[in-house]
């Protein structure tokens, strides 16, 4: 396994290092980019889902990005302690009708000694929105890199 810094234990800024890092690789929408910083044996509860491992992880986001279209993503570091992390999120996406949605979400994440993600737990609400109420377009530009995002 190739380490992927920061490594834990995080202090203030190297957790939001780690959260950027996050939200990056997911706007990039490539299932095997994204499954490289987790362990071979990762656990996921995404929402009502479970998913074990690099190869199940590749599975899912495929599915997920198949199936929400244009997905563009913000994540907000909540707090950190040693190898644990906590964010907010959000993201919207359009499905094949055309119908948008803005989805809210908070993440536990656990990392080893090498910084890989063995552990993630995701709790989300979807909200139908119209094309007009969209207020994330693509990835965040780096000017905006760890400026908090509204709630609503």
């Amino acid at each position: 396994m190739t380490p992927r810094p920061p490594f834990p234990p995080f202090d203030e800024q190297t957790a939001r290092q780690k959260v950027q890092a996050a939200e990056d690789a997911w706007n990039t929408r490539d299932p095997e980019r994204v499954a490289l910083a987790y362990t071979e044996d990762s656990v996921w509860r995404n929402r009502d889902r479970f998913v074990t491992g690099r190869d199940e992880i590749v599975a899912f986001l495929s599915d997920k990005w198949s199936r929400e279209l244009d997905y563009a993503l913000r994540k907000e570091l909540w707090s950190f302690t040693g190898d644990r992390i906590a964010v907010r999120f959000q993201y919207e996406c359009r499905d094949a009708s055309g119908q948008w949605w803005r989805s809210y979400g908070n993440e536990l994440w656990e990392f080893t000694d090498e910084g890989l993600m063995r552990r993630r737990e995701a709790s989300i609400n979807d909200l139908s929105i119209s094309e007009g109420e969209r207020r994330i377009f693509g990835p965040r530009p780096e000017a905006e890199h760890g400026v908090p995002f509204p709630l609503q």
